[in-house]
């Protein structure tokens, strides 16, 4: 399996169907094949998790503790609107309307491979969640990927 990676501009259809970019879906792992859990993000948009992803997460939810309310509350939250999904032969997914709801999404998205996992924007949004300034980027990088002791 390879990493997810590329932006790719796409539309839905008169359905609410997407189809998934033929290079995302040809980095799918083998094992689970055209098998996905979609869920809302941590931002305004949705995720597409491979089903071996979506279980390493979800033994991380699952264990936590249902007599805490903000670990309860968490896990609830983390749940709501968690879609399994499967691609069809054309490659095309139905995204739920209180998904599309929350992610703001009507007719034209952006899908983005982030490694592990795709996210599905609505292209006005996605634009405002982005690092804009090259000096604060390269900061980031800086910090987040360098190999040099600070």
């Amino acid at each position: 399996m390879g990493n997810f990676s590329s932006e790719y501009y796409c539309k839905l259809d008169a359905k609410g169907r997407l189809v998934l970019p033929a290079k995302l879906k040809a980095a799918l792992p083998e094992t689970f094949g055209n098998e996905l859990v979609m869920r809302r993000g941590f931002d305004p948009c949705l995720v597409l998790y491979p089903m071996n992803e979506y279980r390493k997460l979800d033994n991380k939810v699952s264990a936590l503790d249902d007599f805490d309310h903000k670990q309860r509350n968490f896990k609830r939250s983390f749940y709501r609107g968690n879609t399994e999904i499967e691609l069809d032969a054309a490659g095309r997914f139905l995204i739920p309307k209180p998904l599309l709801g929350f992610a703001g999404i009507s007719k034209e998205v952006i899908v983005v491979g982030m490694g592990k996992t795709i996210e599905i924007w609505d292209p006005e949004r996605y634009d405002n969640f982005l690092i804009n300034d090259p000096e604060v980027f390269a900061e980031q990088a800086r910090e987040y990927l360098s190999d040099a002791k600070k």
